[in-house]
C-alpha cells in the first residue's frame, strides 16, 4: 500500500510545473565563465603566475578575504587558463588544489602530504610510514620530471591551526631539495589576520605576494545574482524585488556572494514544494530564517568546548543584561570574561586568556554569529562592544544546544 502511494506521488511529482531550470547555477561547485567584479584581482593574480608560461617559478601567493569573496572561485578560473595555455605550448605544468577544512584530508600533516601525493598519481598508506619518508616521496614525485607545480591549498588558515605552520615552513623550503622542479604556493584564507600569528620565517616566504578580496557591495551582489537567476529560472517566474532583497540580505553578512546565491537558491525551492507559480519576496524571508537557523545551529554543534563555553557565556549575560545597562544589547569583553570563566568551573574547563577569548570573538564576527566592534575608551584603552547577530527564535534552540551538551538541567 506504501509503495502504492508512493508511486502516485513521484507520479504527481513528475508532472508539477518547476521553477527551476538548471539548479546546479546556483551551487557552491559551479564554475561561472565570466567572473563579475574580481577584474583587478584576476589581472594581479595573471601577472603573479603567468611566469610559469616561461617555465619561470612565480612567487608564493597569499589571497585573503572573507567567506564568499570569489577567492577560490577566482584562482581556480586563471589556473585553468593557465593550464589550458601551457598544454597548447607543451609546458609542463601541474595544478594541485586541497581544501584543508576537510578533515579526513587536512587533520594532520601526514595526512596532507598523502593527499598531494595521490594528487600526483602516487601511492602512500593512510598511516604508518614516518612522516619525513612521506616528505620523501612527495618530493620524488614532484621531481622526476622538468615541471611548474603550483599548490593551493584553499582554508590554509584551518591547516595551521590543526596540524601548526612547520608544514608551510616545509613546503616553502622544498625549492631548494629540487633539481628538476619548481614549487609556489598559493594560500586562500577567510582570515584577515592569519598571517600575524605564523612563524617570522613561514610569513616571509608564503606572503611573497599578498592580493586581497573586499566584500562585494549591494549593487555587485545584484549583478552576479541575476547572471545567475537568468541561467537558473525559467523565464518570468523571479518577481521584482527578489533580486535586491537577496542582494541586500547578502551585503549585510559582509558581502557574501555564496550566501546570496544559496538565499535565491533555497528561495526557490521553497516556492517549487509550495506549488506557487513564481517565486516571490515572500519566499526570501522564508529561506533567510531557514538557512540562518540551520547554519548557526549546525556551526554552534561543531564548535570546541572553548568556543561554546564563550558563546553560552554572551548569550546569558545577553539575557541578564537587557534591561540592566545595555539597553542596546550590547556587551563588553571584560564582562564576557568574567561570566566565562564561571561558566568554565561549572563545566570543569580549564579557561584560556583573556587575549585568546578576543581572538575567538573574532572568529565568530567572521562566521556572523556575534558582531564584534572595536571602540576606544580614550586613556583607558580599547575594548570591544559585542552584539549577537542571530535570531531570537535561533538564539533559543542554540542555547538548548549548549546546555544539552554541558549536562546543564533546564
Amino acid at each position: 500500500m506504501r509503495g502504492v502511494r508512493l508511486k502516485g506521488f513521484f507520479e504527481n511529482f513528475m508532472n508539477k510545473e518547476f521553477l527551476f531550470s538548471d539548479k546546479s547555477v546556483l551551487q557552491s561547485n559551479y564554475d561561472p565563465e565570466n567572473i563579475q567584479h574580481r577584474d583587478q584581482q584576476i589581472e594581479q593574480i595573471a601577472n603573479i603566475l603567468g611566469s610559469v608560461l616561461l617555465y619561470q617559478k612565480p612567487s608564493n601567493l597569499f589571497c585573503y578575504g572573507k567567506t564568499g569573496t570569489g577567492k577560490t572561485l577566482t584562482i581556480k578560473f586563471v589556473t585553468n587558463d593557465l593550464l589550458s595555455i601551457a598544454k597548447e605550448k607543451n609546458i609542463n605544468l601541474e595544478v594541485i588544489y586541497t581544501n584543508c577544512k576537510l578533515k579526513n584530508t587536512a587533520d594532520t600533516e601526514y595526512r596532507v602530504i598523502a593527499e598531494l601525493i595521490r594528487s600526483l598519481g602516487g601511492e602512500v598508506p593512510k598511516t604508518g610510514l614516518p612522516t619525513q619518508e612521506v616528505y620523501r616521496i612527495f618530493t620524488h614525485i614532484i621531481d622526476s620530471k622538468k615541471q611548474l607545480v603550483l599548490l593551493i591549498l584553499d582554508e590554509i588558515d584551518q591547516l595551521v591551526e590543526k596540524t601548526g605552520d612547520e608544514i608551510l615552513y616545509t613546503l616553502t623550503r622544498m625549492n631548494s631539495e629540487l633539481k628538476n622542479a619548481q614549487i609556489s604556493l598559493i594560500g586562500i584564507s577567510n582570515s584577515l589576520v592569519f598571517t600575524d600569528n605564523l612563524d617570522p620565517r613561514v610569513k616571509s616566504s608564503l606572503s611573497e605576494e599578498e592580493i586581497i578580496f573586499p566584500p562585494y557591495n549591494a549593487l555587485q551582489l545584484q549583478d552576479i545574482l541575476n547572471q545567475r537567476a537568468k541561467l537558473a529560472f525559467k523565464t518570468g517566474v523571479v518577481d521584482s524585488g527578489v533580486i535586491e532583497k537577496c542582494a541586500a540580505y547578502a551585503a549585510r553578512e559582509h558581502g557574501d556572494a555564496r550566501r546570496a546565491l544559496e538565499l535565491l537558491r533555497v528561495s526557490g525551492e521553497i516556492a517549487e514544494r509550495s506549488e506557487e507559480k513564481k517565486l516571490s519576496i515572500r519566499n526570501i524571508d522564508l529561506a533567510e530564517e531557514k538557512i540562518e537557523k540551520d547554519r548557526v545551529l549546525d556551526i554552534i554543534s561543531s564548535q570546541p568546548k572553548q568556543q561554546q563555553a564563550l558563546l553560552y557565556s554572551i548569550m546569558k549575560i545577553n539575557e541578564e543584561s537587557k534591561d540592566i545597562k545595555h539597553r542596546d544589547d550590547s556587551l563588553f569583553t571584560g564582562d564576557i570574561y568574567e561570566l566565562y570563566k564561571r561558566i568554565c568551573t561549572e563545566i570543569k574547563l580549564r579557561p584560556l586568556t583573556q587575549r585568546r577569548i578576543s581572538d575567538i570573538i573574532s572568529e565568530l564576527d567572521m562566521l556572523g554569529i556575534v558582531n564584534g566592534k572595536v571602540i576606544s575608551k580614550g586613556r583607558y584603552g580599547r575594548t570591544r562592544k559585542i552584539t549577537l547577530a542571530i535570531h531570537d527564535h535561533t538564539k533559543i534552540k542554540a542555547k538548548e544546544i549548549l546546555e544539552k551538551n554541558f549536562g546543564f538541567s533546564r
